[in-house]
């Protein structure tokens, strides 16, 4: 065979191994899965909700299991040490905070989706506002009940929260409201920046002493693997007079909060 006619061979060999790779079907990609469970264990300089101290401005233990179902319902709960319950409430039993929660996330167009769930937040065995106890008579049972609402607009989202029953062991503060704005940034190179104001209203308490705002900054670095470590800038404008607990510590007061969380 001529060396011409032999690379005219070899070409048209390749070419129509090339068109029959074209033809061929790409891989198929991976179904999605009917649902996913996520777990997640961490600790915290201190635990603070909503601007207040839960821990006494002392390190807590946190964990938590989250179930997302392809259909956009969603299942969870999450656990910390607290010490308010008996710090500012005056018990003497309830030193654990389980958050049992649950809901449904879908999408309005592409940038914008919503959250609609109800969330409990119980604190197993406590006795505020028990007979003996220094808030006989003072608080209600502390373990609350609130349904949520929230959008995401592109980075930001807003959330309303409104209680079923007293909020946290403040009597009659049935009806208590707490409003939520942040966002999102994506820093690269794993970090993110979180801004958030809330806006905390307690139904029927004298002068509205218990209402107050709250505002954070948080800036966290995801290692990978599930590692993420964070800090987090907080602080109030709360009411001394409202937030103050029996150890006379005033529980708004600004901090800075460090924590890392192992998800997987």
């Amino acid at each position: 065979m001529k060396p011409k006619a032999k690379s005219t061979l070899v070409l048209a060999s390749l070419l129509a191994g090339t068109a029959v790779m074209a033809q061929s079907p790409a891989p198929a990609a991976a179904p999605e899965p009917e649902y996913t469970v996520a777990y997640s264990v961490g600790a915290v300089s201190e635990y603070r909700f909503r601007g207040m101290a839960q821990t006494s401005f002392k390190p807590a233990l946190q964990g938590g299991i989250d179930y997302a179902h392809k259909s956009g319902i969603y299942l969870g709960a999450w656990a910390s040490n607290v010490s308010w319950v008996k710090d500012f409430n005056g018990a003497t039993k309830g030193t654990l905070e389980l958050d049992l929660y649950g809901g449904y996330k879908g999408s309005i167009s592409k940038e914008l989706s919503y959250d609609l769930g109800v969330i409990t937040y119980q604190y197993p065995g406590n006795n505020s506002g028990d007979a003996g106890t220094p808030g006989a008579g003072l608080y209600s049972n502390a373990s609350t009940t609130e349904v949520y609402g929230a959008l995401t607009y592109g980075l930001f989202t807003f959330k309303y929260n409104r209680t079923v029953g007293d909020w946290l062991g403040n009597l009659k503060s049935s009806g208590s409201q707490y409003f939520d704005l942040s966002a999102a940034f994506d820093l690269g190179n794993g970090y993110s920046l979180t801004p958030h104001i809330g806006r905390q209203k307690v139904a029927n308490q004298v002068g509205n002493l218990g209402d107050c705002t709250d505002y954070s900054l948080s800036l966290a670095k995801d290692f990978g693997n599930g590692v993420v470590v964070s800090a987090a800038a907080s602080g109030t404008n709360a009411s001394r007079l409202f937030y103050t607990d029996l150890n006379n510590k005033f529980l708004g007061k600004s901090a800075l909060v460090v924590g890392v969380k192992y998800s997987f």
